[in-house]
């Protein structure tokens, strides 16, 4: 009997003890769950409020940029080229000149008024109007611009102005919260919200035809307009130069690393253009097939194709066929590597370059020169000019592998290898890949041929050119342009 009465008061105890845990419990999940959306709601108001911080104190320091260019149009219904081309000169009477409107952004880097912005924003612009954050508006004025790099500096006769604070790019993580304020759409200090999604991206877009390299992606809205505004990261730094999108995709956007920018913005204020450091090697990538035809057991490094005369490399001893793998003991595969790590450098300055050489490994310093001015940048080369800048294109005769890769019958013509983007060539739709049959009512097969009509030809002239593409010919008359 005493032993079942014990028994009963242990049960007791143990179902005590039990309720007693589970009030415990319950009350405990009732205090963290009414705890628990207070914390939460106090984490997204710190966190919204640090935005608006971010975008209350640089968005003063950025501004609108509304752009002004004159062009020439034809009516409607002159735009068939072979119509053009039976009508003659006449059909001057029929063109009109009108002003092609275009806006961005940018963001103030000076006190003294020296804007940040991308090249393509002001690109051949007549009228430059910049509207700051306060309704101010002055005229703009392009003091320096580079195209390879999509950016330019504008200069307003202003003092005392609010500027941005340069971080550093290099530092950028994937992943890491970015903020970029803008003018999308020609909507006035639009701020959107992303992360960093890659680093180091290298694109080829429409915006002047170019590829750009080194670039930071985003997914921080960046729509027309957007253009030449600051990227921006959570202490409130313009990391990037907000620059391109790709149209038929959502969330992807990206800007120009700012310490490239960083590299440029003396010499764009002072001399007007970028001076390029370049050690004067033409480059190409080692495939697995150039790999085994040199002896590596792996394609690795960077073969050299040419070495220009009377360059650093020649000084310094590189040669045709050298594969450089290493730049200051940092390896190099591929051309863009050896390209960005060249331009790092600053102009003056010496470099170690490793090279396999014959199955050997050498080691040559090289310092660091500036490029040479290049087609449309300064060089006084009559060719030069007429190729890049009068006619809007460049162009190589046909080969045999040309041929076939064009689908032409015959091995003749001149295939167009570049189009100056917003030249006549451009705005009449050549494109690259188009082969001239004609030009002028002449055959042309070499650039002795090409070069013969060209110097002929005076600013407002007109070329007209017989065309090949998809199998068939037709005629694009363009206008000669002025060599500045």
């Amino acid at each position: 009997m005493k032993k079942n009465f014990s028994l009963t008061i242990n049960q007791r105890l143990i179902i005590i003890t039990f309720l007693t845990l589970l009030l415990v419990l319950v009350n405990m999940t009732t205090i963290h769950a009414e705890s628990s959306p207070e914390k939460s709601y106090s984490s997204i108001e710190l966190f919204s409020d640090g935005i608006a911080k971010i975008a209350e104190e640089v968005g003063p320091a950025v501004v609108n940029i509304d752009t002004v260019r004159m062009v020439r149009t034809g009516y409607s219904f002159f735009d068939d080229p072979i119509f053009r081309h039976f009508f003659g000169d006449e059909f001057r009477e029929y063109t009109r000149t009108i002003p092609q409107k275009g806006t961005g952004s940018g963001f103030i880097i000076s006190p003294e008024g020296y804007i940040l912005t991308n090249q393509h924003v002001v690109y051949k612009a007549d009228k430059i109007k910049v509207t700051l954050s306060d309704g101010r508006e002055f005229e703009g004025e392009v003091v320096g611009e580079d195209i390879d790099a999509d950016m330019a500096i504008i200069k307003v006769k202003a003092d005392n102005l609010p500027v941005v604070k340069l971080g550093d790019s290099d530092q950028l993580k994937v992943g890491e919260i970015v903020i970029a304020i803008g003018n999308p759409y020609g909507l006035e200090q639009t701020v959107t919200m992303g992360v960093i999604s890659a680093k180091d991206r290298s694109i080829s877009t429409q915006i002047e035809g170019h590829t750009y390299s080194n670039l930071i992606q985003t997914d921080a809205a960046i729509n027309p307009g957007n253009s030449g505004g600051p990227l921006i990261n959570s202490r409130g730094e313009v990391v990037g130069i907000n620059t391109a999108i790709i149209p038929y995709a959502q969330g992807i956007g990206f800007a120009i690393p700012i310490n490239i920018a960083k590299r440029n913005i003396d010499d764009l204020i002072q001399i007007g253009h970028v001076r390029t450091p370049w050690i004067g090697v033409y480059i190409q990538e080692v495939t697995p097939e150039i790999a085994q035809q040199f002896n590596l057991t792996k394609a690795q490094g960077v073969l050299v194709a040419d070495v220009v005369e009377n360059t650093p490399a020649e000084r310094a001893g590189i040669k045709r066929g050298d594969i450089i793998i290493k730049v200051n003991n940092q390896e190099v595969n591929s051309t863009t590597e050896l390209q960005n790590k060249i331009k790092s450098l600053n102009i003056g300055e010496k470099a170690t370059l490793e090279v396999l050489r014959n199955g050997k490994a050498l080691s040559f310093i090289i310092k660091v020169e500036e490029k040479p001015a290049t087609k449309g940048e300064g060089s006084t080369s009559p060719q030069e000019k007429i190729f890049s800048v009068q006619t809007g294109l460049r162009v190589e005769p046909v080969t045999n592998k040309t041929a076939e890769e064009a689908g032409l019958p015959w091995v003749k013509g001149l295939i167009i290898t570049e189009v100056v983007p917003r030249s006549s060539a451009e705005d009449m739709g050549l494109r690259r890949g188009d082969v001239i049959l004609e030009a002028n009512r002449r055959e042309v097969s070499s650039l002795e041929e090409w070069e013969t009509v060209i110097n002929q030809l005076k600013e407002g002239d007109t070329l007209l050119l017989l065309v090949f593409r998809n199998q068939r010919t037709f005629y694009i008359p363009i206008k000669v342009e002025k060599v500045d």
